[in-house]
């Protein structure tokens, strides 16, 4: 077959530019190798690299805690160390971790990961009869290995850096309430119910399981109930949220000074999953309220 040297010449160009675009390709799509040496300097911790899952663990025993379970003197290898596990996902890095606490180091702990571009993706004791209390929190994430490194650092130093205080006395009594529940009803946008001293409100979810309906009376709700004066109000609560709106929450219930106390299922075989988050806060009536609808706000409209 007889072709012209254009043609020759646009065919070599052509197979030359395929090449040259697949090799791109495939160096956009190659994985990750992760570069320990780095992941040690960020996180600020020695690792150990799993081969058989190519995963690189960095750890840090709880040697300070002095946690007893029932009497029963608790050491670290007894399931009282911090860490964290990075590997390769794509061309980014995914972690997951898990992160040993004293109760008035969660939150600050907490906020720490949320702003530092990690994920908080659970919140629960692992014993009964503890002392002191310890809380577990679970971390994740996908992303650049280095802001996700540095995010791990972060918590571990903030959590390394605070010291457990004495429980502060209580400066309210829910027993005399004395709230205005109008402008709570007001901003979170729907009626309160009282019992005793307590003001309640309660937003539906629904979900099925099993495929049948669940919904507000089977417990899959968001609830708040305030107690106290319109000055000095305590609010305690749960969340029901779908997994996708538990991060956004999270910030919004922490940037009004609303404590975290617990995330974790109520449910199995759900669809759509429904996340529970248990919160509790101090404040002036308004202001929690207002914390509470901004929380709401950044969720889907049932």
């Amino acid at each position: 077959m007889n072709m012209t040297r254009w043609s020759q010449v646009s065919i070599i160009v052509l197979c030359y530019w395929a090449s040259g675009q697949s090799a791109a390709q495939q160096s956009a799509n190659s994985p990750t190798v992760l570069d320990t040496a780095k992941i040690e300097q960020f996180t600020g911790m020695k690792g150990k690299l799993d081969q058989a899952e190519s995963v690189f663990k960095v750890s840090h025993p709880r040697n300070d805690l002095n946690a007893t379970v029932a009497g029963v003197k608790m050491l670290p290898e007894m399931g009282l160390t911090s860490w964290a596990g990075f590997a390769a996902a794509g061309d980014q890095v995914m972690v997951m971790g898990d992160i040993v606490l004293q109760e008035d180091q969660v939150n600050p702990v907490l906020g720490t990961a949320l702003d530092n571009g990690l994920e908080v993706t659970g919140l629960h004791n692992h014993f009964l009869w503890d002392k002191p209390r310890i809380m577990f929190m679970h971390i994740g994430g996908i992303g650049n290995p280095e802001t996700l490194a540095t995010g791990v650092g972060k918590v571990f130093a903030k959590a390394e850096a605070m010291h457990p205080g004495k429980k502060a006395p209580a400066s309210l009594n829910p027993a005399k309430t004395t709230l205005d529940p109008k402008p709570i009803e007001t901003i979170i946008g729907t009626s309160a119910e009282k019992t005793g001293q307590v003001y309640k409100v309660t937003l539906g979810r629904k979900t099925q399981i099993n495929g049948h309906d669940a919904g507000k009376a089977m417990g899959v709700n968001t609830w708040a109930a305030f107690a106290g004066s319109d000055e000095k109000a305590v609010v305690e609560g749960d969340f029901a949220m779908l997994e996708s709106e538990l991060q956004s929450v999270l910030k919004a219930l922490r940037g009004a000074n609303i404590n975290i106390a617990a995330i974790h299922q109520h449910m199995m075989n759900e669809t759509p999953k429904i996340v529970f988050l248990h919160y509790w806060g101090t404040g002036s009536a308004i202001h929690l309220a207002k914390g509470i609808k901004t929380a709401l706000d950044t969720q889907a409209k049932p």
